[in-house]
């Protein structure tokens, strides 16, 4: 037998793994990743073509992606707050409510796989936040503004992580497993911004194959939805726990 503090663990860190796939997805969407290098140019106040050739524009290119992922991290830690809180405070209901969200996120799943399309996914809706490249405070807010803004093109992947932060109905837990999204989301930022010159390449590569990226996220939000409806999580846990016997120490 598991005790009950090991089992939590594990289904945690299933939930953890899925999060961090699902923010380094969303970087690799086709909404965000063929804007990247003229976003963190503008962010550093340089243009795209001293961003590839001098590293002096680099070094403020990255200073400023550093501080635009405060601010998007920013947004998704007070999202995984209120989400994990709100599933805390309707912890009667949480199973209705989990497998609504399961339902929507299948839903979205197959619309990215392509069964069918939804229209107002097809859209994108961003805030501008004016005229705010070539500073740090102004990298932030943008950060801020992309987490808020950058819909609906994130909002079906990290609404699956928001589901299953409410899932948790633990304040903790939740805000963790949106911190672990926004690494997934934004290290790819810093790692662009740090070697543009020698990521271009696979960057066209990635834009490319665009479509196959979209089917990769439909598939990993129809896993996330069926492991709500059915309650799977549990499973997945024990076989984490009998095949890696280690993780007992986690709890």
């Amino acid at each position: 037998m598991f005790d009950a503090g090991t089992f939590l663990d594990a289904s945690l860190l299933v939930a953890m793994g899925i999060s961090l796939v699902a923010g380094v997805l969303s970087f690799l969407s086709p909404c965000v990743l063929p804007v990247v290098p003229p976003y963190l140019a503008y962010m550093g106040g340089v243009s795209v073509t001293q961003m590839e050739g001098e590293s002096s524009a680099r070094g403020k290119v990255f200073l400023s992606a550093v501080f635009f992922v405060l601010g998007l991290s920013t947004v998704f830690l007070l999202l995984g707050f209120a989400f994990s809180a709100a599933g805390r405070l309707f912890l009667s209901f949480q199973d209705v409510a989990i497998t609504i969200a399961g339902v929507i996120i299948i839903i979205f799943g197959l619309h990215f796989i392509g069964v069918f399309r939804i229209p107002f996914l097809n859209r994108e809706a961003r805030i501008d936040a004016g005229d705010q490249g070539g500073s740090a405070f102004g990298a932030y807010l943008l950060g801020l503004a992309f987490a808020f803004g950058w819909t609906p093109c994130l909002g079906p992947v990290l609404g699956a992580i928001l589901g299953l932060a409410a899932s948790e109905a633990d304040m903790a837990k939740g805000t963790l497993l949106l911190a672990v999204y926004a690494i997934g989301l934004g290290l790819p930022f810093l790692l662009v911004a740090a070697f543009f010159p020698r990521l271009k390449g696979p960057m066209n590569w990635l834009k490319r194959h665009m479509r196959t990226v979209e089917k990769l996220s439909g598939t990993l939000l129809l896993i996330v939805g069926i492991l709500m409806l059915t309650g799977k999580f549990s499973d997945i846990s024990f076989w984490l726990l009998e095949t890696f016997p280690g993780l007992a120490t986690l709890g």
